[in-house]
Formats: C-alpha cells, structure tokens, sequence
C-alpha cells in the first residue's frame, strides 16, 4: 500500500490515494463494503482528468487506516462515518468539496452533510437510498432476504465466520452475488481484499451492522450525531444518486421516492445492466454522469 499517504485527525491516522495533487477542484470519494479506495480507480481518473485533486480515504478499519489510541471503540455506527469524513476534510483544510460515496461510502457523505450543511458542494450517493440510520426502518420482504448477511453477522455464527474463519470467502461471496456474473477479475478482488487484512476490519464489520438494526449499543461519542441524524434530516446540497437496475444487495426500489428528503437539486440514474458496483462495473458512465450534474447543478 506504498501509494497511500497518512493524515491524521482527532481519532485516525487515515490513509488514502491521491490524483492530481493540484487540481483546482476537489473531490472525495469513499468505497463501500466489502471494497477498497482503488474500487474507484477508473473514476478517480477520469474526474482528475477534468481538473478535479481526487483523494479517495480508506475508512475506518480498512487498508492502512488506524485508530490513534487502543481504547477507543471499534465502532462502524453510520454515524461515526459520517463524522470521519468531516475531520477528513478538516484536516486537509478541504472547503466544500465534491462528495461521492458508494454504499457505506454512500451512508457516510450523506451523514456528513447531514451533520454540516455546507460540507460539500455537491454530493453523490451509489447503490444506496437516502435515510438508511433508522434501526426501524421499513423494509421489504425481498430486501430483508437481501440482507441475510446483516442478520447472519449479528450471530455468534456469523461473527466467527468472519473472525475466525475465512473473512475473504465470505467478503467473495457478496461480490459474486450481488452483481452479473463475470464483473469482477480476481486480480481486482485481491486488491480489494488487502484492504480487509487491517487488525480492526473484523470489529468494525460486525458493530457495523449489529448497530445499524439496533443490535449493539453506539460510542457515546457519536450519540449527538446520531440524534441529528436521526430522522434524517432535509439536505439542500445538489445531490445526485446513480443504482444499478441489477443490484442483487440493495433493491433499485430503495433508492426511489426520495425527492421530498431533498430542498435543493436532486437526480436519480437507474443504470440499466448494471449491479451494486457501478463505480467498477461502469466507470466511465459512473464519472460522465457525476460531470455532467455537477456541471448542470453547482
């Protein structure tokens, strides 16, 4: 992981992957679960190719990203994220930044500019809906079959599946049934799958989804902003949200319906063909798309 540079904030040192240093805009992308900083490989290029400085962070518990001190929770609580993010672009003096996210990534834009109302310029969310922090949100039963993974990680079973067993198989297994088959290389899975070997991934993962249905207990340091958080509050930062129409993990219909979230410009691109992926399964449509709102829109 030698091409990732560190910055520090108050709780992690960060890691994250850099193009163009001296563009004259910015951008931040975050990657989702089970992935990596490079899943945005092919869009980084092609934003840094139009004048944007591209810096794409590892979350918490992903690649070189770590905890500053030993006693801090492992927590993976939305929230968190979404606060991460904002000490992200605090440390590197970002001042309102283009945002785009897929899935976690996608959970973690949108909560940071739930929490900052002037965080970005404009945000991009990928394969995931608006208002995802509720533990008692409604859902279908199609999508609840979806999410056996958040029920099977909230048992003793499922957590030694990922703590003590091959935490890599089972990361696999969502890449091979959540989008077409035949998306993926097994090179571009290695890669990704480095980034799982940090010490904390395990403890994240699990408090991650535990929390999310009202499993586990947050940090109560991040009480505050999951109170903000939660209704989602109206957002008025031009938001753009891509899904794929074959998205096997969340339902394009989730993503759906939800104009009234937004005060401000707002548009949803289904991509036909397209899986939970679209960042690497259609970069180039993934980033025209994403230029072509900004352009229109900020």
């Amino acid at each position: 992981m030698s091409r990732y540079s560190t910055v520090r904030t108050p709780t992690l040192a960060i890691g994250y992957l850099e193009w163009n240093p001296t563009g004259s805009r910015s951008a931040v992308l975050l990657h989702g679960w089970p992935d990596s900083p490079e899943t945005w490989n092919g869009v980084a290029e092609r934003l840094a190719a139009q004048g944007y400085r591209v810096l794409c962070p590892a979350l918490r518990g992903f690649g070189p990203t770590r905890f500053l001190a030993a006693d801090t929770p492992r927590s993976g609580e939305l929230a968190a994220l979404g606060r991460d993010l904002l000490d992200f672009l605090d440390a590197l003096h970002l001042e309102r930044p283009l945002l785009v996210g897929h899935d976690w990534g996608a959970r973690a834009v949108a909560n940071a500019c739930g929490l900052r109302a002037d965080a970005a310029s404009a945000m991009v969310m990928l394969s995931v809906g608006y208002g995802t922090n509720d533990p008692h949100q409604a859902i279908s039963h199609a999508q609840a079959q979806a999410y056996w993974y958040h029920w099977f990680m909230a048992t003793p079973r499922g957590q030694q599946a990922i703590v003590e067993e091959d935490a890599k198989a089972f990361a696999r297994t969502m890449w091979d049934t959540w989008s077409p088959q035949g998306w993926y290389t097994a090179t571009a899975f290695e890669e990704a799958a480095r980034a799982f070997e940090n010490p904390d991934w395990a403890a994240v993962v699990l408090h991650s989804y535990r929390h999310r249905w009202g499993f586990v207990p947050g940090d109560p340091a991040y009480a505050e902003d999951g109170r903000r958080l939660n209704p989602a509050p109206r957002l008025s930062v031009p938001t753009l949200v891509l899904h794929g129409g074959a998205d096997a993990c969340n339902h394009p219909d989730t993503s759906a319906g939800k104009e009234a979230s937004f005060s401000g410009p707002y548009q949803r691109i289904v991509l036909a063909g397209v899986g939970h992926f679209p960042q690497r399964e259609a970069a180039a449509e993934v980033a025209d798309g994403i230029l072509r709102f900004v352009q229109s829109h900020v």
